[in-house]
């Protein structure tokens, strides 16, 4: 009777003291998933749906959106959650199945460099939009710009 052996499964390494970050991020992934939820469909309600529907979708729209602080938080706040969620589950991703610590370690930190780029540019764009650019067109230009 021949008997094979089982290596033993990797464990993770033991941070310094006890800490609970993967009970906080599996925990964070379900809370900031329902909020996603709402957030994704009520901007797919607002722009889909009421008013003019898909067909009223154009620079105008986005700029009297964003003209609105309610409207640049919400993106704001579904691109932020957005990110970190994705970014999270692209951790945990790596550390499954990148078997290497030198891989894992390069791996995550692209990720991280990605999704700071991500979520920084993406900040920049919400809150530096210019809604009434000098050289548009007046009919693009949404109704508040001055010469619309």
């Amino acid at each position: 009777m021949t008997t094979t052996t089982i290596a033993a499964p990797r464990s993770p390494r033991r941070l310094r003291g006890r800490t609970n970050t993967e009970l906080y991020a599996w925990l964070f992934m379900r809370v900031s998933g329902v909020f996603l939820i709402v957030l994704v469909f009520g901007h797919l309600f607002v722009n889909l749906m009421v008013g003019e529907g898909i067909n009223a979708l154009d620079f105008a729209f986005v700029a009297g959106k964003w003209a609105d602080p309610l409207w640049q938080v919400w993106d704001l706040l579904m691109l932020w959650l957005a990110m970190i969620h994705g970014t999270n589950g692209l951790r945990t991703v790596i550390n499954d199945y990148a078997e290497r610590d030198q891989v894992r370690m390069w791996l995550k930190m692209l990720l991280y460099v990605a999704a700071a780029f991500t979520i920084i540019l993406g900040t920049l764009v919400i809150f530096t939009f210019d809604p009434c650019p000098a050289e548009a067109a007046a009919e693009l230009l949404p109704s508040f710009c001055p010469g619309a």
